[in-house]
């Protein structure tokens, strides 16, 4: 006897391939995050660390120069920079040769926390790197071939054969 065989099609609105992956990530932040809450450093956003870091190892830097230091667009690294600001971490004075471009600098408030965040970012990057090691196909791996897929043929290619 023959039996029929049904396959049902997931519709794509109903899945998200990289969801997870997503809320994998947004959960290691608040990890990250909680370093800096457990401390009681009130306004450290995890994205506040990379350009602390960067401006306190290479002094006072235009919004340019960090976002390409962060491979950022200028438009993310502006809105950071207001950010931090707000939060009172950085601030920002006339350049020297030109008053037009702003130079940012740590507050003495960041300078204190600068200590805390370097632990945490080298605990981070060891921690992530014996994780990475643990997997039987390493995320870093994944990452450069889907690097290299895309260099192939680049994701709005991609996207386009299946609108």
């Amino acid at each position: 006897m023959y039996k029929r065989c049904y396959i049902r099609r997931v519709d794509l609105l109903d899945s998200s391939t990289w969801g997870e992956l997503h809320a994998l990530l947004a959960e290691l932040d608040r990890d990250i995050a909680a370093v800096y809450t457990d401390a009681g450093i009130d306004g450290m956003r995890t994205r506040f660390v990379g350009p602390c870091v960067d401006l306190h190892r290479f002094g006072p830097q235009t919004i340019r120069q960090l976002a390409d230091r962060r491979s950022v667009s200028h438009s993310a690294m502006s809105q950071t920079a207001a950010a931090m600001r707000q939060a009172g971490f950085v601030e920002s004075a006339p350049g020297a040769q030109d008053a037009r471009t702003r130079r940012i600098r740590l507050t003495a408030r960041a300078e204190a926390v600068v200590p805390l965040m370097i632990d945490e970012w080298r605990a981070t990057e060891a921690a992530v790197q014996a994780l990475d090691a643990e997997l039987p196909y390493s995320l870093t791996r994944v990452t450069a071939d889907l690097r290299a897929l895309l260099d192939r043929k680049p994701f709005p290619v991609r996207l386009r054969e299946h609108l």
